[in-house]
């Protein structure tokens, strides 16, 4: 058969897998890359050149990088902290989606959507501010469903400003020199990324509330309440204020069952009652409010700090079974930190307490947060089960400074040209693996290996779409067809095509398929390819019209919406977008 009829009906093929995802997109993108292995399409040092791109090392290395700042917990950082010094609850809610933007700008936040493991890790700054957010707005009286939506378009918004903003835009980048196109420059796509998101931001903060509908969130209702004991430490945001003031329910998720005071306890204490240094607060919540608590208020666990760990420290959920030491004591009485080597940090119950966690006596079936060193958990013994490992969810302040000095420097050297950004943020995690800012199994866990498969194949495709000559033969027929609608059409309809391919497949395969044709029917029709680059890129990293994006997934459930209200939403969204690229991208990059 004729290679260039092959290569075409392979594209097709591919394209429907990519679009009805019977298959992952990655399985279909191996296949892909199988099959031109097979028909003699590409050679092998070809077919396999992709995966050691510098966009693929650069790529996973982002991935790392990002894992360190939430291990760090720099970006919940940024939340809590904008959450505490505004006095307007309103003015806050704005102030966070413009820094969900802003933050967005400089971490990944697309990835394919094949697994909610996927989901969470490609939708970090989401996923941080989520809870923040829900806070915010429930003290401003907003309903939930009137912040989510535009907390997880905001973060699409700012993934357009730099080249680093999503996983789209270096894919892009990488696959340009094969077609013959110089890569983009770290903040050349913010000429119209910046406007784009602030016209964006202005939707969001008059439009979509409008349109949105008023319905409460519905937040963490899957997960366990643990119960903790946390001291209020040297220093700490809570010391002198109230609980009223603390927002420790309102915006951190966490129930005060009691405040103990020297010798003294008050069992629900009022919203008045005013907290004091070396208090002891026992609070009920979820594990990530608890562990962000302890990260972003000054608040201690008192058996964290006695305990002596060396090597990797971890922290796993126990399930206490029959025939454990543990039953019918409290913690104290067993000696559980003499015992295991381990502290517990809280302990769940079918049934709510209002006791203090120091004097629970331990039952059947009770699950207790417990860290300790990696050696010490895997020696607990048959009546204490392991259910799961939570040690990605810590997060310790004290590398924060170290963490965002190691990103801010790749970022910076690499956006000058220093240093190619490749090199830049490898050097960066080999920093990170160095300073034990992370460990290697979380480093090669953070990275997303679908997106690095998809990348790395469908860079061979280009490849081969161009060597065989099948993307001159379609470039040809488009041109033909796409000519009388002069270059402003051209990219308006290039726009549009790259918008509707986002729906039902990932953004970076539908910018891979768009753009060798857009780069041949723009040399076909003598027109520079840049500005159709760009218009390409833009459209396939901002898709708001389904639920379909991984952000907007994160929130699909809390907010309670339905498939129409991101419709309706977000029709209006990507139609700013559309007037707005096309009225800036041929005034900065000319036809």
């Amino acid at each position: 058969m004729d290679p260039v009829t092959l290569i075409l009906i392979l594209f097709v093929v591919a394209l429907v897998l990519f679009a009805t995802e019977w298959l992952p997109v990655d399985v279909t993108a191996l296949g892909l890359l199988s099959a031109l292995l097979l028909f003699g399409l590409l050679t092998p040092k070809e077919a396999f050149a992709g995966f050691g791109s510098d966009t693929v090392l650069t790529l996973a290395s982002l991935f790392i990088l990002t894992r360190v700042l939430l291990r760090a917990g720099v970006i919940e950082w940024i939340g809590a902290a904008l959450a505490r010094r505004s006095r307007s609850a309103t003015g806050t809610l704005r102030a966070l989606l413009g820094t969900v933007a802003g933050v967005s700008a400089f971490t990944s936040n697309t990835a394919s959507a094949q697994t909610m493991r996927a989901i969470l890790a490609a939708t970090a700054t989401t996923a941080v501010f989520l809870p923040v957010v829900a806070g915010t707005a429930r003290r401003a009286g907003i309903p939930a469903s009137r912040a989510l939506m535009p907390l997880a378009f905001a973060s699409i918004l700012g993934g357009t400003i730099t080249l680093i903003g999503t996983s789209t835009n270096l894919v892009v980048s990488g696959a340009l020199p094969a077609t013959g196109q110089k890569p983009l420059g770290f903040f050349e796509l913010a000429w119209v990324g910046v406007p784009v998101a602030i016209v964006g931001l202005a939707y969001l903060f008059f439009v979509a509330p409008r349109l949105l509908p008023a319905r409460d969130a519905q937040l963490e209702d899957s997960l366990r309440a643990y119960l903790a004991d946390l001291t209020v430490a040297p220093g700490s945001a809570l010391e002198g204020v109230t609980l009223r003031e603390s927002g420790l329910g309102r915006d951190h998720g966490l129930t005060v069952v009691a405040v103990r005071r020297g010798e003294d306890t008050v069992y629900a204490p009022p919203a008045s009652f005013r907290l004091l240094e070396g208090d002891t607060l026992t609070v009920e919540g979820p594990t990530e409010r608890i562990l962000a608590g302890k990260n972003t208020l000054g608040i201690v666990s008192k058996s964290e700090q006695k305990l002596q760990t060396g090597g990797d420290v971890r922290l796993v959920e126990v399930v206490v079974m029959p025939g454990s030491p543990l039953l019918g004591r409290t913690l104290r009485e067993a000696r559980f930190r003499e015992r295991y080597g381990a502290s517990v940090l809280a302990l769940h119950r079918r049934a709510r307490q209002v006791e203090r966690l120091g004097r629970l006596r331990v039952q059947v079936g009770d699950v207790l947060l417990v860290q300790g060193g990696a050696e010490r958990i895997d020696a607990l013994g048959d009546h204490l089960v392991v259910l799961g490992d939570l040690t990605e969810r810590q997060s310790d302040l004290k590398r924060a400074p170290l963490a965002v000095l190691l990103f801010a420097g790749a970022v910076l050297l690499g956006g000058l040209g220093v240093l190619p950004l490749g090199v830049a943020v490898v050097v960066a995690v080999a920093l990170s693996l160095a300073l034990r800012l992370i460990t290697p199994e979380e480093a090669y866990g953070a990275v997303e290996w679908p997106v690095i498969v998809l990348v790395a194949c469908m860079l061979a495709f280009g490849t081969a779409f161009e060597a065989t000559g099948a993307a001159k033969v379609l470039t040809g027929a488009l041109s033909g067809v796409l000519e009388p609608l002069g270059p402003y059409g051209l990219l308006a309809a290039l726009f549009v095509v790259t918008v509707a391919l986002t729906q039902p497949m990932s953004n970076q395969a539908a910018a891979l398929v768009m753009l060798p044709l857009a780069i041949g029917t723009a040399k076909a029709l003598g027109y520079d390819p840049r500005p159709f680059i760009i218009g390409i890129t833009v459209a396939a990293s901002n898709s708001f019209i389904t639920p379909l994006e991984p952000s907007c997934m994160l929130v699909y459930g809390p907010g309670r919406y339905t498939f129409l209200d991101f419709v309706r939403v977000g029709a209006g969204l990507t139609l700013l977008t559309f007037v707005v690229s096309l009225l800036i991208i041929p005034r900065i990059w000319p036809f």
